[in-house]
């Protein structure tokens, strides 16, 4: 690896920290690069913004990001930032690539065997014309229902920095997601929040009857690898630590507690 892509990190951007179940995959399949995680922390969470205000303040956010960073490549780590923002982050910064989260609805499409997904998401995904874009050019012979939870992301956040999250909340969550007709029923949920399947053994749990949840973490990292220049080594980098960034400026205890658990240094 030369020294100029040895410097330059891969960028995991999410509105909180849902986007390391991405940064997660992307270091099994890239453990030679470095990785700088950011988490709008301040903006948490996205779903409920009005789309022009969210939209101008990512798209300001990076001009920050890639002046300090010159990163190699930046994986937009979040469902509901890649529908509506991945085009004008490509328009405004062309030198780099991005990445994005979008529903797994092509493949669930594909695995379904009842015909019936259901894709769990935030609000603002639902809402947006590119998801629903996604359901008429790979999904027209499905039932697609699109369940928007306002209260998901914050639980998925709360869970994994050891909060206690009632049962009885997340089900009523996920229950819309579950559809019988004629003796077909939902085979396979869609899990379109990189925040969510750091619930997904509790979802599995509580499901009405057994289905596949599909993560799409693992296909980011595989096309965000696709799109690095090789580097001929394959080993491990010999850089300073990985680190993660948080817009608040403040994240909590439990938070950097989190952080350090993951290999990032927060700075």
């Amino acid at each position: 690896m030369n020294e100029e892509t040895a410097d330059r990190p891969i960028i995991v951007f999410d509105s909180g920290i849902g986007g390391l179940t991405v940064l997660r995959e992307a270091r099994v399949l890239m453990p030679d690069r470095r990785f700088v995680y950011i988490a709008d922390d301040a903006g948490f969470p996205y779903g409920e913004w009005e789309e022009g205000a969210l939209c101008s303040r990512i798209v300001d956010m990076f001009a920050g990001v890639i002046a300090e960073h010159n990163p190699e490549i930046a994986i937009i780590a979040c469902n509901t930032a890649s529908t509506l923002v991945l085009d004008d982050l490509r328009k405004a910064y062309p030198a780099v690539p991005f990445v994005g989260t979008v529903p797994a609805i092509k493949p669930a499409a594909e695995r379904t065997s009842s015909g019936f997904v259901s894709v769990l998401a935030t609000p603002g995904t639902v809402k947006r014309a590119y998801t629903r874009d996604l359901i008429q050019s790979f999904a027209t012979k499905c039932h697609v229902r699109l369940v928007g939870s306002q209260n998901l992301a914050a639980m998925a956040e709360a869970h994994i920095r050891g909060d206690h999250i009632d049962d009885e909340a997340i089900r009523t969550e996920i229950a819309p997601c579950f559809y019988e007709k004629d003796g077909d029923r939902t085979d396979i949920v869609v899990l379109a929040c990189t925040h969510y399947p750091f619930l997904a053994n509790v979802f599995r749990r509580l499901a009405p009857w057994p289905v596949d949840w599909l993560d799409p973490a693992e296909a980011i990292a595989r096309r965000a690898l696709s799109l690095l220049k090789p580097n001929g080594t394959g080993a491990e980098p010999e850089h300073g630590d990985d680190i993660a960034i948080f817009t608040s400026g403040n994240p909590d205890f439990s938070t950097r507690r989190l952080m350090q658990g993951f290999g990032l240094a927060t700075v």
